[in-house]
Parts: C-alpha cells; sequence; structure tokens
C-alpha cells in the first residue's frame, strides 16, 4: 500500500467509523448468529493474490458486521462500559502508526516521558497520593488490563516474602465479592491459598473476617502475604474499608492492593473522593481509563507507593537489553513495571482524552451518568414490584424483582429481546437480579427513560 492508497483508504475507513458513531443506536445490541456463523462466510485459507481493498471493506460490512456486539451502544447498560471517544480512537490511529516498541527509555524516549507525564496528570486529577508521582518514591505505568496489574501486584507481594517460604504457603485474601481476576493472579502467580472474607449488609469486606482469617492461618503455620480491597465491586460497586484494611495489612506486614477498575474515574469529582479514604497506607492501586474515562481499550493504569519491590522483582537485564542511558539510573524502563517486556504507545490515545474532554469534560459526564443511575434508582424504589439488592455509589443500579429469582431472570431477558436495550443478569449468594451500568460515552436520559420504559412493561406483578 503506497502513501496515497493509504490516504484514500485511511479517508474511507475514517468516515466508514464516523457513520458507525452515528448510528450505532440503529444497531440491535447482540447479533442473531449461530456459533460458527462467521468462520462459515470467512475463506478457509488467507488469500495467495493481494485483494483490493474495496472487497476488504465490502466483507467487513457483511461478514463481520453482523456478528459484532454494539458495545458502543447508549442502549449498552451491561457489565461496565468499555467506552471509546474520537480522540481516543485518533491516538490510537498515531499510536499505530507510529508504531513504537516502548520496552526502554532509549527505545522511545517519547512513549516513555508522554506516560510519565499522564499517569503523573491523574495523580492530582483523582486526588491519588502525591507520592505516587514518578517524581517521587512510587510511580504509575499503563498495563493492558486491571488483571494484569493485579497480577503484577500478587507477584510483587510474593517476591517480597520470598526468603525462605514456599509460595504454596503463602496466603492471599480478598473479598467474597472481588473480582475473579484476584483469585485467577493468585492462582497463576503459585499462592497455595485464596481466602474470600465475608461481606456486611452492603457487600463491603469485613475487617473483622479479615483478621479472624489472618489469625487462623498464622496459626496453621501459613504465611499471608497479599490483601486485595476495592472501590466499586463488580457485583454492584460495594466499597470496602480501605483505611481499616489498610491498618490491618500494615500491622501484619502484608501487601494491600486496591482494585478501583471501575470506580477509580469517578475520583475525578471529589464528591466520590471519600470512597477511596486511606490510600496513602496501601502499597498498590489500580484503575481502567478504558472504563469510563473514554479511553478506548486497552488502558490500564498501575500505581506503585514504593517502586523498588517492583522492579526488584521484575527487573532481569539480559546484554542486548543493555544500554548507556538505562545503566544512568536518570531514566524509568516501563520493562521492569510489568510483565511483558513489549509495550505499545497507549499513553497517546489517554493523552488526546484528557486534552480534548479536560477535567471540566470527564467530570461533567461522569456527574451526568451518575444522575442518570439516580434516576433509574428512584423509579425502582418507586415501583412496589421492584426492589433495590445494593446502595448505587456510583453509576451502576443492581436490583430485582420481588416475584423471586426466575421473575428477576425473566425481566432480564426481556430486556436484552428488545434490541435496543442491554443488562447483565447476576447472583450472589441465591439471590438474582439486574445489573444496569450507566456509563456508555453517548447515553443520555432519553435511553435511560426508553430502558425504565421497557421495565415498567415487562416487569409483570
Amino acid at each position: 500500500m503506497t502513501p496515497d492508497e493509504f490516504r484514500a483508504a485511511g479517508s474511507e475507513l475514517i468516515e466508514w467509523i464516523a457513520q458507525y458513531m452515528e448510528t450505532v443506536e440503529d444497531h440491535r445490541i447482540v447479533p442473531d448468529v449461530k456459533p460458527g456463523e462467521i468462520i462459515a462466510g470467512l475463506p478457509a485459507t488467507a488469500p495467495e493474490a493481494p485483494e483490493p481493498f474495496s472487497s476488504i471493506v465490502g466483507d467487513l460490512n457483511d461478514i463481520i458486521m453482523p456478528g459484532v456486539t454494539h458495545w458502543q451502544s447508549p442502549g449498552w447498560f451491561a457489565y461496565f462500559p468499555a467506552n471509546t471517544s474520537g480522540p481516543g480512537i485518533l491516538g490510537d490511529l498515531v499510536s499505530s502508526g507510529l508504531g513504537q516498541q516502548g520496552m526502554l527509555w532509549a527505545t522511545s524516549p517519547a512513549a516513555t516521558e508522554l506516560e510519565m507525564v499522564v499517569v503523573d496528570w491523574l495523580v492530582d486529577l483523582l486526588g491519588l497520593p502525591p507520592a505516587w508521582r514518578t517524581t517521587g518514591p512510587g510511580g504509575g505505568v499503563i498495563q493492558m488490563s486491571a488483571s494484569d496489574a493485579t497480577h503484577t501486584a500478587l507477584v510483587v507481594a510474593r517476591h517480597a516474602k520470598r526468603a525462605g517460604i514456599p509460595s504454596g504457603d503463602m496466603v492471599a485474601y480478598t473479598s467474597s465479592q472481588a473480582h475473579s481476576s484476584i483469585e485467577k493472579g493468585a492462582n497463576v502467580a503459585g499462592y497455595g491459598h485464596v481466602r474470600l472474607i465475608a461481606v456486611d449488609d452492603d457487600y463491603a469486606m469485613s475487617p473483622a473476617g479479615l483478621e479472624s482469617a489472618l489469625v487462623a492461618d498464622r496459626a496453621a503455620g501459613l504465611t499471608p502475604a497479599f490483601v486485595g480491597s476495592a472501590v466499586g465491586t463488580t457485583g454492584t460497586t460495594a466499597v470496602d474499608p480501605v483505611r481499616r484494611i489498610g491498618e490491618i495489612a500494615r500491622r501484619e506486614g502484608i501487601w494491600h492492593h486496591v482494585d478501583a477498575a471501575y470506580a477509580g474515574t469517578a475520583m475525578i469529582c471529589e464528591e466520590f473522593r471519600h470512597h477511596q479514604d486511606g490510600l496513602e497506607i496501601v502499597d498498590s492501586y489500580t484503575f481502567n481509563p478504558h472504563k469510563w474515562m473514554f479511553t478506548n481499550f486497552d488502558c490500564n493504569v498501575f500505581y506503585v507507593a514504593d517502586r523498588e519491590p517492583l522492579i526488584d522483582a521484575m527487573s532481569i537485564t539480559p546484554p542486548y537489553l543493555r544500554n548507556r542511558a538505562s545503566d544512568s539510573g536518570d531514566v524509568i524502563d516501563y520493562r521492569d513495571w510489568h510483565v511483558p517486556l513489549g509495550r505499545r504507545f497507549r499513553a497517546l490515545k489517554l493523552w488526546f482524552v484528557l486534552r480534548s474532554y479536560g477535567a471540566e469534560g470527564i467530570r461533567h459526564h461522569v456527574r451526568e451518568h451518575v444522575r442518570l443511575a439516580r434516576l433509574l434508582e428512584s423509579r425502582v424504589g418507586a415501583d412496589d414490584r421492584l426492589e433495590m439488592v445494593a446502595p448505587t455509589p456510583f453509576a451502576l443500579v443492581s436490583f430485582r424483582h420481588r416475584s423471586g429469582n426466575d421473575a428477576t431472570l425473566a425481566l432480564a431477558e426481556a430486556i436484552n429481546r428488545s434490541g435496543h436495550s442491554y443488562v447483565t443478569p447476576s447472583q450472589i449468594d441465591d439471590v438474582s437480579f439486574i445489573r444496569v451500568s450507566i456509563g456508555q460515552t453517548s447515553t443520555a436520559e432519553r435511553h435511560v427513560e426508553q430502558l425504565w420504559d421497557l421495565i415498567a412493561t415487562e416487569a409483570r406483578s
């Protein structure tokens, strides 16, 4: 593809994406396809000869698009948002065009230093501890996902306890409502035990339960090494008591990691920051700009209060990675801050978003999404057929049908059959409920009203 051909094809695709953004609301959110249907529409072997770009776009429209789930629909209320934006898409385009491999400062000074700048900006914007700036003892790094960040924290915690202690004797603790990535990461990192701590009536971790588990494990000769708390659990956005857990972790000498994957973005608004009280005594923290900060996937930010244990656990330097800048100690080599060696220039799209929206723009959208969630919560509370199952600290509304699990699941299925709204049914213990996550980039009040009209119609007594 020559530069002129690239210009023509690129212009065509930018127009294609812009039209998709304009018309995504018209698409049925979940495609009506059967397993294997997309495969059946594609050749069994790769083409021997070059194909015209028009044929590729034609198949994009005719074969791929019918099987796409429209996460960017304003009626997307499932899981958590994975929202995109024009600035984020364009930043990603530049990243792909530049093709940087930012494993070392020396392999792309701009990739490293822009990343340092944007993660430091976020420390200020989100009210995080100043020591987490890259100019302090800690620092931040952009990773792929919160799961990767959590896995990294688990490895560092294990490494810090390594002296004479088999990893099979180490224990990781987290809430019974924590994201599955903690349990999975602990298994991958070789922990012998994972304790899921009981929660209170609002589904937040019980400090007393944590203390009891620690006492029992030490008595059994095991080594507590890691505790993970959440600011916004996946099931209901419950908020664990970060400060109390942090105090226990410090007293016991174990690593304390905070997962704010979804709710971290809300901290750009000061009125939500009481939920993160106690961060100054935690060891690591993570949140996803690709969930609610309009920066398209993948873009996770992982902070540590002290970078030395992280680098000590992750740094291996073969001869082919040695260079004068790294040896000087004057630069950050982000390949030492996580498991992968290779690194995309993810900071570009986050930089594009932060500059294009400004802090005030992001605050506006977060507050509007929370307002819409409270509106839906009030509608649920006023309907005697429905009941809330958890508080709504952010923009996730969790409710159920008073008639029980079957009626709740039937309501969720009816909503999802509509084509214009999509939600996630879930369950805690033996209670089924519906999660409505409001946070997609283009979701407006009329889309929430449309969802409510559907709920009110389908929630049969």
